[in-house]
């Protein structure tokens, strides 16, 4: 997996996963990497300060009192809103469902559901696209 910094022709900035730097701009390519915050395609990569790895096996969360965390759960909680009411629970079937419209097996469409840690790590290895659905509770 590699992260991306990127940048709509708008100015918004965000960060983005792709399974690879190939997978990226396929992606790109194709015109579906697009802005998280507009939807603008015209997006490219930023720069970006490399990743260095932590020496220390504590986990920092973004804290609660952070000026932008309760604008950020709102934004999850309204993206679950819109994935939950647009597309289709297919429950357990999942990977399942994801992988047939990736291969083009059955139409394209929304869908969201249940996945175990190996069906996920299989997905992500065959080139699936897929988010996780954020679970953003009110006093998370």
């Amino acid at each position: 997996m590699i992260q991306y910094a990127l940048q709509c022709s708008n100015g918004h900035r965000y960060e983005a996963w792709f399974k690879n730097a190939a997978a990226y701009d396929e992606q790109q390519a194709r015109g579906i990497v697009t802005c998280a915050q507009c939807g603008d395609a015209h997006v490219e990569k930023a720069p970006m300060a490399p990743n260095v790895a932590r020496t220390d096996t504590g986990r920092v969360p973004l804290s609660a009192a952070h000026p932008e965390a309760a604008k950020i759960r709102e934004m999850l909680r309204l993206y679950r809103q819109k994935v939950v009411s647009e597309a289709e629970n297919v429950g357990p079937r999942f990977a399942e469902e994801a992988r047939k419209i990736h291969f083009e097996e059955t139409e394209a469409r929304g869908i969201y559901g249940e996945a175990t840690h190996e069906e996920v790590a299989g997905l992500i290895e065959d080139g699936v696209d897929f988010l996780p659905l954020p679970d953003v509770g009110d006093d998370n």
